[in-house]
C-alpha cells in the first residue's frame, strides 16, 4: 500500500508542472492507447471499454465546447464541434472505423501538445 500512495504522490507532483493543455493531450493519448490496443484484437470486454471511452471523451468534449460559457474562438468551437460530431456518427456505426477514430485522436492530441 505504501508504493502506491508513492505513486500517486509522484504522479500528482508531475501533473502538477503539466499544462492543462498538456494534461488534456494525455488524456486523447490514453483513450488512442485503448483503441489502438483493439485494433490489434483483444477481448470482447476491452472493444466495448475502449470504445466507451472515446464515445464518453467526445461526448464530453462537445459539451464543454456548447456550453456559452467557452471562451475558445466561435470558429475553433464550430470546428471541433463538427469533428465531435462525426466521431460521434462513426462511434455509432456497427464496425466503427479505428483508423479514423484514432487518426482523430492523434491530431487533437498534437493540437493540445502544440504539435500541430
Amino acid at each position: 500500500m505504501t508504493a502506491q500512495r508513492g505513486a500517486v504522490r509522484a504522479y500528482q507532483a508531475a501533473s502538477a508542472h503539466r499544462s492543462l493543455r498538456e494534461r488534456e493531450a494525455e488524456v486523447f493519448l490514453q483513450v488512442n492507447a485503448g483503441l489502438q490496443r483493439i485494433r490489434q484484437g483483444g477481448t470482447m470486454l476491452s472493444r466495448v471499454r475502449a470504445l466507451a471511452d472515446n464515445d464518453r471523451l467526445w461526448l464530453a468534449l462537445v459539451g464543454a465546447l456548447r456550453d456559452p460559457a467557452n471562451r475558445l474562438p466561435d470558429t475553433l468551437r464550430g470546428s471541433l464541434i463538427s469533428v465531435g460530431l462525426a466521431v460521434q456518427r462513426e462511434m455509432r456505426a456497427r464496425e466503427p472505423d479505428l483508423e479514423f477514430l484514432i487518426e482523430v485522436n492523434a491530431n487533437v492530441a498534437a493540437g493540445l501538445a502544440g504539435h500541430a
